[in-house]
């Protein structure tokens, strides 16, 4: 399970669609995605951002006009530059809050929920919320984020407009992205380090604990060890206390782990666990490696399963 990164990782969808109805034939085939307009009385910035996000999809989902729709068009729009769409608002909602985000997310729901059943034969729905699913938690997506994508597939789980073959999948998924949220007590585990010693997370003291579930075999763990060595201010960090590493791995090949525990850096606190129950009782969901958790001073997750480029810039400004 390794990820890829950056953003062209990006995939067009091609889902089925129903037939458009007599209005969108009159409409034009294409058009480009229409953008919300913020009242100029709104001049804060933040508050400038959060109207943005509320109200996103609100002028894609008016059904005063309506647009073709059929395996590369949703709406009217090109399902290239509607992913597009989906990819700026996934960049937008994790510059706010995470309760703001949560509630951008629920509106997004409702705006697209509301407009398939005012208009049944289209696609609005099902491609949009493809789309979402993807770019918010798909382990591949350089933009997931768990917290986020919770409100959003729990409303999945729940709605009418889904099969529910896929209700159950999607209420699965919500229980993935409830586990360790962000703010929340990281779930405590029991380890084996390299000497043999039975620990636990809660016993790691520091003011920080970054949490890495990883592989010996893994490339972009590598690269992740490599980064953190050339940075003097992460080292200081290690060096000073402040800043515990723990590598955890939790697959089955525990003599493949033995053999190379030694290219792991000796100060970081390395180690495996034996029962498997991270794996197996979802303690983490450890979708793809490496999978970072940065924890304060008792243990509550200020990043979960963040892309190392996230985390490394967060210690490097400590």
């Amino acid at each position: 399970m390794k990820r890829v990164s950056g953003i062209g990782w990006l995939l067009v969808l091609a889902l089925a669609c129903g037939q458009p109805g007599k209005k969108a034939e009159k409409a034009p085939a294409t058009r480009a995605f229409p953008m919300a307009e913020i009242p100029m009385m709104i001049t804060e910035p933040p508050r400038r951002a959060e109207w943005m996000v509320q109200h996103f999809w609100d002028p894609f989902t008016r059904a005063d006009k309506l647009y073709y729709c059929d395996s590369v068009t949703v709406n009217g729009v090109p399902v290239e530059e509607l992913e597009k769409q989906v990819g700026l608002f996934a960049t937008l909602l994790p510059q706010l809050s995470i309760p703001t985000g949560q509630e951008a997310m629920k509106a997004a729901f409702g705006r697209l929920e509301a407009f398939q059943k005012a208009q049944p034969e289209g696609n609005v729905f099902s491609k949009t919320s493809a789309l979402i699913s993807r770019y918010f938690f798909d382990p591949n997506s350089p933009v997931r984020n768990e917290d986020l994508y919770l409100p959003y597939v729990t409303l999945l789980a729940a709605s009418d407009l889904v099969s529910e073959k896929d209700r159950r999948q999607y209420a699965w998924d919500a229980k993935v992205c409830s586990i360790n949220q962000t703010g929340t007590p990281a779930a405590d585990f029991t380890f084996l380090d390299t000497a043999g010693r039975r620990r636990t997370l809660y016993g790691i003291k520091a003011d920080y604990t970054l949490l890495i579930f990883g592989n010996p075999d893994c490339s972009a763990c590598r690269e992740i060890m490599a980064q953190m060595a050339a940075s003097p201010e992460i080292s200081a960090l290690i060096a000073g206390g402040r800043l515990k590493v723990a590598d955890i791995y939790i697959d089955e090949e525990i003599d493949l782990w033995k053999e190379k525990k030694d290219a792991y850096p000796k100060e970081w606190i390395n180690g495996y666990d034996p029962s498997f129950t991270i794996r197996t009782d979802r303690l983490y969901a450890v979708r793809a490696v490496p999978s970072l958790y940065l924890l304060d001073e008792k243990k509550n997750v200020l990043l979960k399963d963040a892309l190392p480029e996230m985390v490394l810039d967060v210690l490097q400004n400590l």
